[in-house]
């Protein structure tokens, strides 16, 4: 049984085509919200994070208050990237629970695992093929001011502190283009989950 892991930029839709890919039959785990069930109270992360950052980011329910974190780490590399070192074994370890998880309770399709950051946190051997979504980046500004409401400069700065897209598909078994229609985008995805059911069997 197929492991996908399905990556891609901010804006280029791969949220979308994971959930097309859900309404093709595809179990589907985020792993953005994976990640932040680690840092749960009682969670394999929390008390790490705590320890990390102060007590100043634990709300009065005694759950990790995000915007406070986010506060702490964005815009500090050396911050950040000591969340990441927390919260990523931590994040890799559920996903392989849950992938487990889904096989136990009867998941024969393909698992597809939606996750940005899959090359960062070296997550790659996880899956048996990595498809990576990709648009134009006129498209991708857009779709960002559009859903987010972020000015030009700050989508620009979004995107330059991601891995490019170029460095992405060294990795990637199959490249999705999201330039077209949302109609032909899910087209070509039944023709790709066709595919991936064959390798599948």
């Amino acid at each position: 049984m197929r492991t996908i892991g399905l990556t891609g930029g901010i804006g280029s839709g791969k949220s979308t085509v994971a959930q097309m890919l859900g309404e093709l039959g595809a179990p589907i785990i985020d792993a953005d919200k994976v990640a932040h069930t680690t840092y749960a109270p009682g969670a394999a992360a929390y008390e790490a994070v705590i320890a990390a950052f102060g007590a100043g980011i634990v709300a009065p329910d005694r759950t990790i208050d995000r915007r406070k974190l986010g506060a702490v780490v964005f815009g500090n590399p050396e911050q950040l990237n000591k969340l990441t070192s927390i919260v990523w074994p931590a994040t890799r370890a559920a996903i392989q629970s849950s992938i487990a998880d889904l096989r136990a309770a009867g998941a024969k399709n393909p698992i597809v695992v939606e996750a940005a950051i899959l090359i960062e946190a070296n997550w790659t051997s996880l899956f048996d093929e990595i498809w990576l979504v990709r648009a134009p980046r006129e498209q991708v500004v857009a779709r960002i001011e559009r859903q987010r409401g972020l000015k030009p400069a700050e989508t620009e700065a979004r995107i330059r502190a991601q891995l490019p897209d170029e460095e992405r598909a060294k990795y990637a078994s199959l490249v999705i283009d999201n330039s077209d229609t949302l109609e032909n985008l899910r087209e070509e995805l039944k023709t790709i989950w066709r595919g991936a059911l064959a390798r599948n069997s």
